[in-house]
């Protein structure tokens, strides 16, 4: 793991001291006010993790969402928007592009640098094992960091992998959305069950055929239903 962060922040103020406190806590910071150059800037120095502000006077944070997790050499960078309150549905939007989290302005500084280092630590895990998962028509390379089905491949985000991973090594039973967001999250949230449930829309959507393997208990969680296996 580099250590590398990137951030997007059109307030001067914002960025600057955002800027200082990751490198008191020795990450690797580059910054922009700008969007456009911000997203030519990340293509050069590849961050582990990008913190965007969805408000940027020149493109979208949106947009540039989808730009990176569209780009095959991008793809992987962990994404963390900064939105203001009540944007729910940028919010929303954001997860399905393929963002991992979001803080809202105003934020703890001392909580936006636990959440960069919690995605971190899942994007290590994702390639700490050389083992194959195969449920169903699912497989799983965890060391590859790839999923397949039915010998077809597919492709996830870090979250969204090892969102399935969790599930699938946990065949059978139920795990709830707290359960989900402390395992695979890492922390709490005040929407638990809009974060959760995003992620597990857009990766059944991506399963396809397989996307039952993912069930529904209602009122409590989700659990990988293995009950053709």
């Amino acid at each position: 793991m580099t250590n590398k962060i990137y951030i997007i922040e059109d307030e001067p103020d914002i960025r600057e001291t955002l800027v200082y406190n990751f490198q008191k806590e020795n990450f690797e910071v580059n910054s922009s006010g700008k969007g456009l150059k911000g997203l030519e800037d990340i293509k050069v120095t590849k961050p582990d993790v990008l913190i965007l502000d969805l408000m940027l006077p020149d493109i979208s944070g949106l947009e540039i969402c989808r730009k990176i997790k569209a780009d095959d050499q991008l793809k992987n960078i962990s994404i963390i928007m900064l939105t203001a309150k009540g944007d729910e549905v940028d919010r929303i939007v954001g997860f399905e592009l393929g963002a991992d989290d979001y803080v809202t302005k105003p934020f703890s500084i001392r909580e936006l640098i636990l959440r960069v280092k919690v995605l971190q630590k899942k994007q290590s895990d994702n390639i700490d094992s050389d083992k194959l998962l195969e449920i169903g028509e699912i497989s799983m390379d965890l060391d590859a960091h790839s999923v397949s089905i039915d010998k077809k491949q597919i492709i996830l985000t870090a979250l969204e992998f090892k969102l399935l991973k969790h599930l699938a090594q946990r065949k059978g039973r139920v795990q709830t959305r707290d359960q989900l967001l402390g395992d695979v999250w890492g922390y709490s949230s005040e929407v638990t069950t809009r974060t959760v449930d995003t992620h597990i829309k857009r990766l059944r959507e991506k399963l396809g055929s397989a996307c039952n393997y993912i069930q529904t208990i209602r009122g409590v969680g989700y659990r990988f239903n293995v009950s053709n296996q």
